[in-house]
């Protein structure tokens, strides 16, 4: 076996890391929210935007907080 380790412990490991690769891409997916929609005429080259939520809200605090 791989690392000297046993079958059972083996097992255990790969998938316990495949569940943090799966979480750790979920955790991703949510924080920046891609727009999954396909609008009917494509965007032209520079037009695309994204956003970060979690920026976005912080930002906004900020200059609630400014004024």
């Amino acid at each position: 076996m791989p690392a000297g380790v046993s079958w059972p412990r083996y097992l255990k490991m790969l998938g316990s890391s495949i569940l943090a690769m799966f979480a750790g891409a979920e955790v991703v997916h949510r924080y920046y929210r891609p727009d999954l929609s396909i609008p009917e005429i494509p965007p032209k080259p520079g037009e695309l935007k994204t956003e970060l939520l979690g920026l976005k809200s912080k930002v906004q605090t900020q200059n609630s907080e400014k004024h």
